[in-house]
């Protein structure tokens, strides 16, 4: 029998579709069908996790319900014939009751921008679907798959740790120590929910009755694609001969990218889940059989039960591989990716592959002819890039992996740019087979197996390396031998794809070295292994795997002050109050917003040469498309308005000449979005290619820069770089960082029917710039433009200019077609086209005494700013004001570059260019400290500036706090006797280093543009007692509307549940500031305070007239005397402003100091590297909000971790960029983040020129995760010293794997030519350009 509909669950609710298109997603489905908007699309390829639903089906060959947690954006409609899903509103929500998932990570302080958030939720939920009492390793692996951007992780950790078992039995040690020691604490666990599996959703009874009805096949007819589902294997193998062309899908995690990014095409799709033959698992003498369709999770139980069960020996490929998965993709992929899948995808980079060619495993292949033959896996089943093999008609049956035998040795390496859910660099399989020589008591080679991906277009065995071990002695002279033997086994080639290529040349042999160390610790005690193998005790600390200890984290602030009403919220740790609208789904972001009726999805036309001039443009193929309704372009923008409503003259649409990939031309206007998007790639644009500049360097060379340059004098620099005893000079760089929101930029443009008024939704940090630039487009006056924004997935200053484009663009379209027009980008899309942080290169030179004093400063930055202006000259001019940080230098030269490149206009991003202009001055600290020989504990405190010493900037230093958090921080860290325990593991091991850095930071806290430093608000009281609170700031997860209806509440002196904000909206406060620069809650605290003390005022005389009357009495006796309950409230900040020409001025209003101590751990053999702990001192005034200000303290401190060690962008030499998202461009996931992460909060320090003494948070942490970079450094420094390398070397941010390998100079990087190396990075940087300059 064979069907044609879907029959799925969701939520408990039965859906019968008929009508289904193979190509719909989950999600699309959800988000589309249903308008079940919770489940969230961030990247669309199931690489971050924010789109995780739960399916629920009887799995017939388990013979029991199973639940896992899938990436709805891969997962194919069509394979969900028979089950049941779970989204996020299908488990709680606000007008009922919340999911105990939900409660914990909202209470918790789990969610910020909430984005996120609902994906967490639920793969928490998957996991107590399976398992209601974790432990903590396991939440920690459950959330591990998930990204989040703002958080730091920390409280999502901390929220769903209260599940684990062991938790449970603290919880009351816990909160009986708090009340002992009067600990404040960031959440009340009492007030969590009990979890009650028996209150789950039951699986529905109808989908249970298929358990005993024969597999029905399925063939679902689409206008583009024909999707079967077998139900034998005979009809399987009848279709692949029908169709030998088609795909074979189970967890569509390969296919669905092709489809998606790759833009290909397969118009049959054969799905053979359901095969019998495909699902076994047998135990044989030789090994164990799987079968095809069996899951990367179900191996993974496989594994590890065959481990937990037999003897130790027979089970090492298994305990390799069961190593590899820990790190392979997330679990919303392993949970449906297949292992055959996984094979025959023949990815050159797979992590199983080449352990399955190590282990010699075995393939049973099916034909359509009906033959069997069983294939062992060697170096001829991959015949090229992404090909095998196997005939077209040709199926894997199963996979049977052979144990190991008592003298046969396995093991498995991988090293990527993130330890968790990253694609390889270079991985391998290693299998040794040894004999022991009785007469003279050593081993032979009997076999080997040397397996590598990453090194050449397939999986490769390392032959000539492999046979040539066979019958030599196992001893410590093979690495030198297999360092020249994988060099000719596997030559990679200049232009290898991937670039890295010495990296991944050193990698090899590496990994050898480590699987010599390991396979000798098994062989001998760890007493006898100098003597019978000559390896010292200090190299086995190679041969160790790689244990994530369990997280702990803890913070630390004063206590709100017991003296304030009893319902002021002020100063307590009040939840966000979105978390819980976030953690349900039910929080409305712009795409989220309902399609209106005649609405049209703008697609976008995008140059595909990075400078040229346009010569012809024809759209006309693009509009004859499916579903297309126009194109609009510079042509349909009034005459005079496509230049100058942007900042600094950047044009709306290019019309003569692009200057970069992804330069916008015009809009595709279709019914879908994915017609738009498909439209406007058809769109035929005739180029003549100009020169192109990409790097700093090239804009150097060809003196290409906007003007004017920044710059500041002062002192005589140039006479006390004389008279100083040291000088150093160099260079450094660092890198960009794409922001990575996870709501990409959206705008919905609504056009009125009078007046030419329009109304803009928009994800925008700058509505007032948003409503100002549209009106300039539209030629009509602001007061007919309305932009709203209800909250933003995330901003981190990308949604301050960069999205204005697309809101302009839209309005455009809008404003011709008289139609709504939505706009919102995919990943790929945004990443490639709004921008990145500034990429820096410094040339400096310093003078300084013996003692570490620094005498003056001289240096040149040059940022990368892009195709265009932006905010570069303000970023470049924060750079060079806050550059020096905490520290006084008293003669100071800076100059600053903005070079005009051919990459996407570069913009703002948290910090401002104070990161990288801070980690410059703690790169010159640090090699002062060196060449001085003083601890950088010293070189850092003799030049730490103090109250009264006067700036670069001529400003005086007042109430610093640079010595208090530092002092602090060194006693709350114990620092000096870690360091010296750091000193102490570094001498007795050679290949793990340890580093262990402490920074402070000032920074300083307002805008350089004097006109920015203002706020306004509207606060209204209605006769019901409610407030209604309006202001020029945006939510983007920082916390903004929950700091100021505290302070609203706590001024009018109401509960703050009376106080609420609907959205921030141009109509109510007009001519707003950005929401940017840790400055938000002082200008828009301001002016709410301003309105507050206002309304206070005038309902005082009814308060006093009624003393023991309430809120609304009062309120209602003052609206029945005719007294106004609405008040403007404005601020501006006093005594502000610079003068850059005289160098003179009051630049900043107070400055927000800290400091950090990180201890790291790298692998010298690897680069890889983990951040054992971490302690920060931050002093934030009074605060607020400690749970806000310490959830922004660790998101910012993360975000740092990324920017200055792992996230790197990677071009092509014609300007294309190649990491444009999360399976190329690694932010930092769980496993990045300190294993032990604590937060201090300095008490008693108000701050006299802040909103009720508190300090703006947002960014000054960020800065500290320098403390990171450096203590990389300093375990390199250990391991080039073991070496025989004690001069200083260049370190440029960020300090990737790749970075630290290289620099851990030792006898295998020696190994490796001179001359090769040279000539390799010469071809490298012109093949690949890493932005970092």
């Amino acid at each position: 029998m064979t069907g044609s509909k879907i029959l799925i669950y969701v939520n408990g609710v039965k859906y019968v579709t008929d009508n289904v298109q193979p190509e719909w997603t989950l999600l699309s489905f959800l988000r589309d069908q249903l308008k079940l908007t919770g489940t969230k699309l961030v990247c669309g390829e199931g690489g971050c996790g924010a789109c995780t639903v739960v399916v629920s089906k009887y799995h017939r060959y388990e013979k029991k319900i199973i639940h896992y947690a899938v990436n709805s954006c891969l997962t194919p409609l069509c394979i969900l014939h028979h089950t049941a899903v779970t989204t996020i509103e299908g488990i709680g929500n606000m007008e009922s009751k919340l999911h105990p998932v939900q409660e914990r990570i909202a209470k918790a302080h789990g969610s910020q921008c909430g984005f996120c958030t609902p994906g967490f939720a639920m793969s928490m939920y998957a996991l107590l679907r399976n398992n209601p009492e974790p432990t903590e390793e396991e939440i920690e692996e459950a959330c591990s798959s998930n990204l989040c951007r703002c958080t730091g992780y920390r409280p999502i950790l901390d929220g769903y740790k209260t599940f684990s078992k062991s938790y449970c039995c603290q919880k009351e040690k816990i909160e009986t120590e708090s009340q002992t020691l009067k600990v404040s604490t960031l959440y009340n666990l009492s007030s969590f929910s009990a979890y009650d599996p028996s209150q789950e959703l039951i699986f529905p009874p109808e989908l249970m009755i298929t358990r005993d009805m024969p597999v029905e096949s399925l063939r679902i007819v689409g206008n583009t694609m024909t999707w079967f589902r077998p139900s034998s294997l005979e009809e399987l193998l009848l279709l692949k001969k029908k169709y030998p062309r088609a795909k074979l899908v189970v967890g569509n995690t390969e296919v669905g990218i092709e489809m998606k990014f790759k833009g290909l095409h397969y118009p049959v799709i054969i799905s053979p889940t359901e095969i019998p033959e495909l699902n076994i698992v047998k135990h044989t003498a030789e090994g164990i059989e799987i079968g095809g369709c069996i899951t990367l999770t179900k191996l993974n139980e496989i594994m590890n039960d065959a481990i937990d069960k037999l003897p130790e020996y027979k089970t090492r490929t298994f305990a390799a591989i069961v190593e590899m998965l820990r790190w392979f993709a997330g679990h919303q992929v392993r949970n449906v990716g297949s292992i055959a899948g996984n094979i025959v995808t023949a990815s050159p980079i797979s992590d199983l592959n080449p352990l399955l060619l190590a282990s010699k495993s075995r393939l049973y292949i099916q034909s359509a002819e009906g033959k069997k033959k069983i294939m062992i896996m060697d170096e001829s089943f991959f015949t090229g890039y992404r090909k095998t093999c196997l005939k077209p008609d040709e199926i894997i049956e199963s996979i049977l992996i052979p144990y190991t035998s008592q003298n046969e040795y396995f093991h498995g390496f991988k090293q990527a740019r993130r330890r968790s859910d990253d694609i390889t660099i270079v991985n391998a399989g290693m299998r040794v087979a040894l004999e022991k020589n009785s007469l003279r008591c050593n081993y032979i080679i009997r076999d080997c197996t040397l397996s590598f991906g990453g090194m050449a277009p397939i999986t490769i065995i390392a032959r000539k390396t492999s046979d040539f071990l066979v019958g030599r002695e196992w001893n410590e002279n093979l690495t030198d031998i297999v360092i020249q033997l994988l060099s000719k086994d596997m030559p990679l080639a200049f232009s290898t794809p991937g670039g890295m290529v010495e990296y991944r040349k050193i990698l090899a042999p590496s990994f050898f070295l480590k699987f010599y160390l390991m396979v000798s610790s098994q062989l001998l005690s760890s007493e006898v292994i100098e003597t019978y193998c000559g390896i010292p005790p200090s190299y086995l600390s190679a041969a160790s795997v790689f244990k994530h200890n369990r997280f702990q984290g803890y913070q630390e602030f004063e206590k709100s002050d017991c003296s304030q009403q009893e319902h002021s919220s002020m100063r307590k740790p009040m939840v966000h109050t979105s978390a819980m609208k976030q953690a349900t789904g039910e929080a409305i972001y712009c795409d989220d917003m309902p399609k209106y009726s005649n609405e049209l999805f703008a697609g976008l036309v995008l140059s595909t040469n990075a400078h040229a001039k346009i010569r012809s443009i024809n759209y006309e193929d693009a509009i004859s498309m499916p579903g297309v309704y126009d194109y609009v372009g510079a042509n349909d923008i009034k005459p005079g308005c496509n230049r100058g409503c942007i900042e600094y003259g950047e044009e709306i649409f290019a019309t003569e000449e692009v200057t970069c990939i992804g330069h916008l031309i015009g809009l595709i206007l279709a019914d879908t979005r994915d017609n738009a998007n498909r439209a406007a790639k058809a769109v035929q644009i005739e180029y003549e290619d100009l020169p192109v500049i990409l790097t700093i360097e090239k804009a150097i060379a060809a003196e290409s820069f906007y003007s004017p340059t920044r710059q500041i004098r002062k002192g005589d620099v140039e006479r006390e770089l004389t008279l100083s005893q040291k000088t150093i000079e160099g260079e450094f760089t660092v890198g960009g960082q794409e922001h990575f929101y996870f709501e990409t930029q959206s705008c919905v443009a609504l056009p009125k029917a009078e007046s030419g008024e329009m109304e803009i939704f928009s994800s925008t940090q700058d509505p007032s710039g948003t409503q100002k630039s549209v009106a300039k487009a539209l030629g009509v006056p602001s007061n007919r433009v309305i932009c709203r924004v209800k909250r933003l997935g995330g901003g981190f200053g990308g949604k301050d200019m960069r999205g204005i484009p697309i809101a302009v663009a839209s309005a455009i379209a809008a404003q011709k077609t008289k139609r709504p027009v939505r706009c919102v980008l995919d990943r790929d899309t945004d990443m490639s086209i709004t921008g990145t942080r500034h990429p820096y290169m410094f040339k400096y030179k310093v003078g300084f005494n013996n003692d570490g004093v620094i005498n003056a400063l001289k240096m040149k930055m040059y940022s990368n700013s892009g195709n265009t202006r932006d905010v570069s000259h303000g970023v470049m001019g924060r750079s060079i004001l806050t550059c020096l940080s905490c520290y006084h230098i008293p003669n100071v030269e800076i100059i600053g570059y903005l070079c005009k490149t051919n990459i996407p206009s570069n913009t703002g991003f948290r910090g401002f260019g104070s990161p990288q202009a801070m980690l410059a001055t703690e790169t010159i600290l640090t090699d002062i400290g060196i060449k001085c020989g003083i601890t950088q504990l010293q070189v850092r405190e003799i030049n730490l500036h103090r109250n009264n010493d006067v700036t670069h900037y001529n400003q005086t230093v007042e109430d610093s706090r640079a010595r208090a958090v530092l002092n602090e921080v060194i006693k709350r860290s114990c620092y000096e006797s870690r360091k010296l325990e750091v000193e102490a593991f570094n001498k007795v091991n050679r290949w793990k280093k340890r580093g262990i850095a402490i920074v402070p930071a000032g920074f300083p806290v307002s805008f350089t543009s004097k006109y920015n430093n203002q706020g306004g608000a509207l606060v209204m009281i209605y006769t019901d007692g409610s407030v209604l609170l309006s202001h020029g700031g945006t939510e983007m997860g920082q916390g903004l509307y929950t700091k100021l209806s505290q302070i609203c509440s706590h001024v009018l002196g109401v509960p703050v549940d009376k106080v609420h904000i609907v959205e921030t909206n141009t109509s109510s406060v007009p001519n707003a500031s950005p929401t940017a620069g840790s400055l938000s809650t002082d200008l828009n605290g301001g002016a709410v305070l301003n309105a507050c003390e206002q309304l206070r005022d005038r309902i005082a005389p009814y308060r006093a007239a009624n003393l023991k009357g309430k809120w609304e009495d009062w309120v209602k006796a003052a609206y029945t005397d005719r007294v106004n309950l609405s008040a403007n409230g404005f601020y501006r900040v006093p005594n502000i402003g610079y003068n850059w020409n005289e160098n003179s001025g009051r630049v900043y209003n107070y400055v927000t100091y800290g400091a950090a101590v990180s201890e790291i751990e790298i692998d010298s053999l690897t680069g890889d590297y983990h951040i054992l702990r971490t302690d920060i001192v931050m002093d934030v005034g009074k605060s607020l909000n400690p749970a806000i200000d310490v959830g922004q303290i660790e998101g910012a401190f993360v975000q740092g971790i990324g920017l200055y060690t792992l996230e790197e962008q990677c071009i092509s030499p014609s300007g294309y960029l190649l990491t444009r998202g999360p399976a190329t461009y690694k932010i930092p996931s769980l496993s990045n983040i300190p294993n032990k992460f604590y937060i201090y909060l300095l008490p008693n320090v108000p701050n006299k020129r802040g909103i009720f003494s508190s300090k703006g948070i947002g960014e000054p942490s960020l800065v500290l995760a320098s403390s990171v970079f450096l203590a990389i450094k300093y375990a390199i420094i250990a391991a080039r010293k073991d070496s025989g390398f004690h001069k200083m070397f260049r370190l440029d941010s960020p300090a990737t794997c790749e970075r630290i390998r290289m620099a851990c100079t030792d006898q295998i990087t020696m190994a490796v030519t001179t001359i090769t190396y040279l000539i390799m990075h010469e071809f490298y940087n012109e093949s690949i350009i890493i932005i970092s300059s």
